[in-house]
């Protein structure tokens, strides 16, 4: 299983274009498995349009070693190569001691080599200072840089020799100059989510594939990839309680904030997933339950209030309700003052600051949609709206690390609709898809 982690010396040096191109160029030859280190939606569906595949998420405060291990030999066991796009510094997690979080903890449980993206704007030593810097830091195997950023062909001169002098053993997988081919749009919660604007990042996807041939060496990266994998035996991801439901899934351009191993473990628990737009359908499907994910309904708040079909076939919806940060929000009486669906006693508005960005740890005052009373489990946050003239006063679960909705709880719940602003991973929750299906019975 050959695999590279893109590791950033820091943000904003290029990760997800970069790593999104080389995922692109060698789709033209492999079959590519893309991942995501962190709890991040949006990244991955760029790569998914690069390799066709469905990009995965591994985090090391949402999994233990060895689930990081088995969901990656699941997900590449049949794929050429991965690909692993790293947050943030190579080293930054939730401790200023421990890597928790961090990309080095992946690329550690996975014993996978790492290609270092550096910034070389106006930099020749220093930049070769930061790379033995954060090879000799921690126990793991830096193999080759890519150098951002680069002026001319005298600064790749400079660099080449400063990199032949002081680390000739570290292999040189090119330079990329300063490009506004590369750029990307974005905005509060990161880059701009494919739906919204499908064709034009797919073009975008496929000229960042192109230009990557132009400067990399793909053949260096597949070299470097090709490093023994140890494989685990069966692991405990979540729980498995069979029982058909059908659940229909709010997926468009407001609502497209989900992992994909939600879905599979609620596949593994029998459920039907049928997917459905609130902005563009007239009425949700006939199923179960409606599970209404995150994304920008702040965006799409207009709309959606015009929508008054779809609006009024949720409310007269008599199934069960779970929705998730935007999900939450578009459940409420209105996001800022603009009318929505009104099944909870609160609304929403939009701030100039986040309101929560954090990983969160939580526990089930009672048994709902999503857990049992008792049971501990994380999740994260990252917010800029907040709740106001909040009238409700029942909540399915204490927040222990974090925000939540009002003074550290989190989850409305009225019985028969489940709303809050902590976001799900399956293997972070594993009572996430048993309770689902099985809420009620």
């Amino acid at each position: 299983m050959k695999r590279i982690v893109i590791a950033g010396t820091s943000s904003e040096v290029g990760k997800t274009v970069i790593s999104t191109g080389i995922m692109r160029a060698l789709s033209k030859k492999y079959n590519v498995q893309g991942y995501k280190v962190g709890p991040d939606y949006i990244d991955p569906t760029y790569h998914t349009i690069a390799t066709g595949n469905k990009s995965r998420n591994l985090d090391s405060f949402f999994m233990n070693k060895e689930q990081i291990k088995y969901l990656f030999q699941k997900h590449s066991k049949d794929k050429d190569i991965s690909v692993i796009e790293g947050v943030r510094g190579l080293y930054e997690g939730i401790s200023p001691i421990k890597d928790i979080g961090s990309t080095a903890s992946i690329a550690k449980a996975l014993n996978s080599p790492i290609i270092l993206l550096v910034n070389a704007k106006s930099l020749t030593r220093s930049a070769i200072a930061m790379i033995k810097g954060f090879m000799s830091f921690d126990n793991v195997k830096i193999k080759g840089v890519i150098f951002n950023f680069v002026r001319s062909e005298n600064h790749i001169k400079k660099l080449k020799e400063a990199m032949s002098y002081y680390l000739p053993d570290v292999e040189i997988i090119g330079f990329i100059p300063r490009n506004e081919d590369f750029k990307v749009e974005g905005r509060h919660l990161g880059l701009v989510p494919t739906p919204e604007n499908l064709e034009v990042i797919k073009n975008k996807v496929e000229l960042w594939g192109e230009l990557i041939e132009k400067y990399l060496d793909l053949d260096k990266i597949v070299e470097i990839a090709d490093e023994d994998f140890e494989e685990v035996d069966d692991v405990f991801l979540w729980e498995v309680n069979e029982n058909y439901k059908k659940i229909a899934v709010a997926y468009d351009e407001v609502f497209n904030f989900y992992y994909w191993d939600n879905f599979d473990a609620l596949k593994e628990n029998k459920a039907k997933i049928e997917f459905f737009s609130p902005l563009k359908d007239s009425e949700v499907p006939d199923v179960d339950i409606l599970y209404i994910g995150g994304g920008y309904p702040e965006l799409f708040k207009e709309k959606l209030s015009k929508n008054k079909e779809m609006i009024e076939s949720i409310r007269e919806f008599d199934g069960y309700i779970y929705g998730e940060c935007g999900g939450l929000m578009y459940l409420t009486k209105s996001i800022d003052n603009v009318p929505m669906v009104g099944l909870l006693n609160c609304s929403a508005i939009m701030t100039k600051n986040v309101q929560g960005l954090s990983y969160v740890k939580a526990e089930f005052l009672e048994n709902c949609l999503i857990g049992r009373k008792g049971s501990k489990f994380k999740g994260h946050e990252f917010h800029y709206s907040k709740l106001v003239n909040i009238k409700e006063e029942r909540f399915a679960y204490k927040i222990e690390r974090g925000r939540g909705i009002i003074n550290k709880f989190d989850g409305i719940f009225n019985g028969r609709i489940l709303a809050g602003y902590l976001h799900n991973h399956a293997v972070a929750n594993p009572y996430f898809a048993s309770s689902m299906v099985n809420f009620g019975e």
